[in-house]
């Protein structure tokens, strides 16, 4: 039943993320089009706005699910849910930015902060098999990714760049999540797991032991009649 609930839980974060490639592509298409009062320029902002909402909601049922299945990993839980607040202040404040003067979408410090916070957050996922090659390569190669969106900054593009190269490598990491998780190369406990093997140990193991016990008592009264 867990191990389900993790499988969902990946799918859907994997499918948020991608969806969050979408919106920065589209904020991207948005600024170099953007025509105040046009009604084209109205139409790209709903569909940032439900392409964004879209991405949260399967990313925080994504992390419900993870939070509900995998055990322990408590530093992976809450980093993973600060991300999705933090994704979420940085998108609604990058679409609406013309709007705010306190934002500064080229800020250099801001992409630095948020592609450090991000990389942070990444390296967390080390906890689901920090003893898996494959897995700590797959992380370092989502991390390079997610420093990468401070670049944009150099470039002069606002701070949209970053979020799509978050979106990027987090899509990654759920993938590669995906890929070793379905080929049995990188091993997740979930609640429940140790709980059957204790009931084996306990119950079972208890009953085989007494098996063997009343067939060694068997076989002394067959050897005391002979």
């Amino acid at each position: 039943m867990q191990q389900e609930k993790l499988t969902k839980g990946i799918f859907f974060g994997l499918a948020g993320n991608l969806l969050f490639v979408a919106f920065g592509l589209i904020c991207l298409f948005y600024y170099y089009t953007y025509e105040s009062g046009s009604i084209f320029s109205k139409v790209i902002e709903v569909t940032a706005y439900c392409t964004e909402f879209m991405g949260f909601g399967l990313l925080i049922y994504s992390d419900w699910l993870l939070i509900k299945s995998i055990r322990l990993r408590r530093l992976l839980k809450v980093s993973f849910s600060a991300y999705i607040v933090l994704e979420a202040l940085m998108m609604i404040l990058e679409l609406n930015a013309y709007k705010i003067e306190a934002y500064e979408p080229y800020s250099l410090a801001l992409a630095i902060v948020h592609a450090v916070v991000s990389g942070m957050v990444c390296f967390a996922f080390l906890q689901l098999d920090p003893d898996n090659v494959k897995w700590e390569v797959a992380i370092g190669a989502c991390f390079t990714l997610i420093i990468a969106g401070m670049l944009g900054n150099i470039l002069g593009v606002r701070i949209y760049f970053s979020i799509i190269t978050n979106a990027v490598g987090f899509s990654a990491l759920f993938a590669s999540m995906k890929f070793f998780r379905d080929r049995g190369q990188i091993e997740i406990d979930c609640y429940g797991d140790r709980a059957n093997a204790a009931e084996f140990s306990s119950s079972t193991l208890f009953a085989e032991m007494k098996g063997s016990e009343e067939i060694s008592e068997k076989s002394e009264k067959d050897t005391d009649i002979e």
